[in-house]
C-alpha cells in the first residue's frame, strides 16, 4: 500500500472528506490552549493529565461498544442478503430441473425469481415502484410491500401449474421452501431498517467525544506544545470518524459508500438466475 493510497480516500469519499474538515475544525481550535501557554495567560485553565486519561479509557469503552453493535447489524444484513443469493440460485435450479413447466410458466417464474431481490432493495430504501423492477416496466400493479407481491405472483404461477397437472404436492412443498426462505429475509431486513439504534445511547457517545476533544488540547499543551495542533488534528479525526463510520454502517440498505452493494447483489442474481434456467423448455 503506498502513501498515495492513504490519502487518496479523503478525496474520493464523501464521508472521510467531512470528517477531514472536522478533524481540522478541530486542530484549528488547539491553536487556542497553544497561544495561552506562550501568553500571560499561562496558567489559565489548566488540566490534571490524569483527568483526562480516565475520560480516555471511559471513551474507549463506548466507541468499543458503539463500533461492534454497529458492524454487528451491517453484517447481519450482508449475511440475509448472502442467504437470498443462494434461495434464488436453488429456487431458479429446482423450477428449471425438477418441474415440468411449459415455457411461458417457466419464462414468468425467471422474471419474477430476477425481480424480488430489485423490490427488497427498493422496499428498504423506500423507493418501491412496480414499473423500475426488469420486466416489469408496463405493470401497473401497486403494492404497499413490493416483495410480499412479487412472492404472491410466484405462488399464483404455481398455482397455475398445479391446476394444470405440470406440478404435484411433494414438488410443491420442495420449492415452498425456498419461497419461504425469501420472505424470511425479507422480514430480517426489515427488522434491521425498522429498529433504530438508541438515539440516547448516540447522543451520549458523541457527548462523550465532544467532551474529550475539547479537553484534549488543554490537557497535552504543556508537554507537546505547538505539536498540540497537528496531534489534536489526528486524534480528533479518528475520534470523530469511528463515530461517523459507526453511523453511517449501522443503516446498510442505503447509498452511502459503506453500505451494502445492493445493486450489484441484485445483478448477481439476475445474471446466475439466467444462467441457471437457461436449460432448454421441458414441455408436457
Amino acid at each position: 500500500m503506498t502513501i498515495r493510497d492513504l490519502f487518496s480516500p479523503l478525496a474520493s469519499s464523501r464521508t472521510l472528506g467531512r470528517v477531514g474538515l472536522y478533524a481540522l475544525g478541530v486542530g484549528a481550535y488547539a491553536a487556542l490552549p497553544v497561544w495561552k501557554e506562550k501568553s500571560a495567560y499561562r496558567d489559565f485553565a489548566d488540566l490534571d493529565p490524569s483527568f483526562h486519561a480516565v475520560l480516555a479509557v471511559l471513551l474507549g469503552w463506548l466507541l468499543v461498544f458503539r463500533i461492534n453493535t454497529a458492524y454487528g447489524r451491517w453484517w447481519e444484513a450482508r449475511t440475509l442478503w448472502g442467504s437470498l443469493v443462494n434461495t434464488s440460485r436453488i429456487l431458479a435450479a429446482k423450477i428449471a430441473h425438477l418441474v415440468r413447466l411449459t415455457p411461458a410458466l417457466q419464462d414468468e417464474c425467471q422474471r419474477l425469481i430476477i425481480a424480488f431481490p430489485y423490490a427488497l432493495r427498493d422496499h428498504l430504501r423506500d423507493e418501491s415502484c412496480v414499473s423500475r423492477l426488469p420486466g416489469f416496466a408496463d405493470c401497473t400493479d401497486e403494492a404497499d410491500h413490493l416483495p410480499g407481491l412479487i412472492v404472491s405472483k410466484l405462488y399464483e404461477v404455481l398455482y397455475q401449474a398445479k391446476s394444470h397437472q405440470l406440478v404435484d404436492g411433494d414438488e410443491l412443498r420442495v420449492i415452498d421452501e425456498e419461497l419461504r426462505n425469501s420472505l424470511l429475509v425479507c422480514g430480517g431486513c426489515e427488522r434491521i431498517y425498522r429498529t433504530r439504534m438508541i438515539r440516547s445511547y448516540k447522543l451520549f457517545a458523541r457527548q462523550c467525544i465532544a467532551l474529550f476533544l475539547v479537553t484534549y488540547p488543554w490537557a497535552v499543551c504543556h508537554q507537546f506544545g505547538a505539536w498540540t495542533i497537528p496531534l489534536t488534528t489526528v486524534v480528533s479525526y479518528f475520534m470523530i470518524g469511528l463515530e461517523t463510520v459507526a453511523e453511517h454502517v449501522e443503516e446498510p440498505f442505503g447509498r452511502d459508500d459503506d453500505d451494502l452493494d445492493l445493486d450489484g447483489l441484485c445483478t448477481t442474481i439476475e445474471r446466475t438466475v439466467q444462467q441457471i434456467m437457461a436449460a432448454p423448455h421441458q414441455v408436457v
